[in-house]
């Protein structure tokens, strides 16, 4: 099969491995929305109009919404560039998304959400999947136009079911359908059904990515290091642990941690009904997601301290969202604005990294804001790009010639 690519050349004509990562979180997809224009943007200023974050990164990965956003970014239109910039993916939510989140409305809205709650999902999804289908077509895992890892988990098999590019020469049942996989890695369990697909034979019986990886920085590590191991010729020979190679960018879709919502009185006296849903979320997903992108935030911040990188990962997630902000189906227009407003006031602020004691994000001192972190990294990913450019073999044989 002929893969599709962008105009970039591969990490062995350069210094770095690159890495762009996006959490799941349903409507608040908004937020890294927001994040990701900004970084395009800065990007644009350095090498024109055209440029596109699939130019610029060697593996892109995404859970749930985060899925989504990986796939709009990554897919080729009929001109084999990407299907979306990253300034179109905010008004697609804000477009899309009372659609895909129906609200009910009346004094029996709240009646109502408990009733599909007990009978079956909140959503049945066919708004979604008739958008996914029609947005990314026959589009292929192969034909993306760079390397992308996107989670889901096989509830037939009971584990993870990871669609990487870098897994296709071996597997190649994985390379379905974008629009299958984004489905896939979006089906929330109580929010979606679940989804099943046949590839090739292959029968996939997949729900959210979430349960297996909320926050897919390290699977898309994983990945990478894994083709390292195999001596892949795309990547210079190096120790696969060798993390000070990496520039990695992850993205988070913001969470309530900050606000006392929850505690261990109230929950003991839970049933199954309030374990999935109180206060409009469900709070044993909420647990889950929460616990896997900490761990991996966790895992980062460890390892990069440690090998003294701590400038080449760059983590922008807020934990203070309050309100109908932290939930992941409420998509009337006012929270929406409010998601798009906390987004660009999220630039604004400055740096902040996981205290490794509180597991609370902290303010870096006298750290730059989160527009200013972006301004640098789209530095670092041009400086890597013209590299690459100049040290490929095409541009050495203009060189001699």
């Amino acid at each position: 099969m002929e893969r599709t690519l962008s105009n970039k050349d591969p990490p062995v004509y350069g210094n770095l491995i690159t890495v762009l990562s996006i959490d799941g979180g349903g409507i608040r997809g908004i937020i890294p929305g927001v994040i990701l224009a900004r970084l395009e943007s800065e990007l644009q200023k350095l090498d024109g109009d055209d440029a596109r974050l699939a130019d610029y990164f060697d593996v892109m990965a995404g859970t749930s919404t985060g899925g989504l956003i990986t796939a709009m970014l990554a897919a080729p239109n009929e001109n084999g560039r990407p299907l979306f910039a990253a300034k179109d993916i905010v008004p697609f939510y804000l477009k899309n998304g009372p659609q895909i989140f129906p609200q009910p409305s009346g004094i029996l809205a709240w009646a109502s959400k408990i009733s599909k709650v007990l009978t079956g999902p909140r959503y049945d999804g066919k708004y979604l999947y008739k958008l996914v289908r029609d947005l990314l077509g026959n589009t292929r895992l192969h034909q993306t136009l760079t390397s992308v890892a996107i989670p889901t988990f096989d509830i037939k098999k009971l584990q993870p079911t990871i669609f990487s590019s870098y897994q296709i020469p071996i597997n190649p049942d994985i390379d379905a359908l974008l629009s299958d996989i984004c489905i896939s890695t979006s089906a929330a369990p109580t929010y979606f059904p679940s989804y099943y697909f046949n590839n090739n034979n292959e029968e996939f019986n997949l729900i959210d990515g979430g349960i297996a990886a909320n926050n897919p920085t390290l699977v898309a590590m994983r990945e990478v290091t894994k083709q390292i191991m195999k001596d892949n010729p795309d990547f210079s020979p190096t120790d696969p642990l060798d993390y000070t190679r990496f520039l990695v960018i992850s993205l988070g879709a913001g969470s309530n941690r900050r606000e006392k919502k929850y505690d261990a009185k109230q929950a003991a006296k839970w049933g199954v009904i309030s374990w999935l849903f109180e206060d409009n979320n469900s709070p044993i997903l909420d647990f889950y997601g929460e616990a896997s992108k900490d761990m991996v935030d966790y895992h980062n911040c460890v390892v990069f301290q440690a090998l003294h990188s701590e400038d080449k990962y760059l983590r922008i997630d807020d934990d203070t969202l309050t309100g109908e902000m932290a939930s992941v189906d409420v998509s009337t227009k006012e929270n929406m604005d409010n998601l798009v407003a906390k987004g660009e006031m999220l630039l604004d602020k400055t740096v902040s990294r996981m205290n490794l004691n509180s597991g609370l994000y902290e303010p870096v001192e006298n750290g730059d804001s989160n527009a200013d972190a972006l301004q640098k990294f789209a530095k670092l990913l041009s400086d890597e790009r013209k590299l690459r450019g100049s040290n490929s073999p095409t541009s050495q044989a203009n060189k001699s010639s």
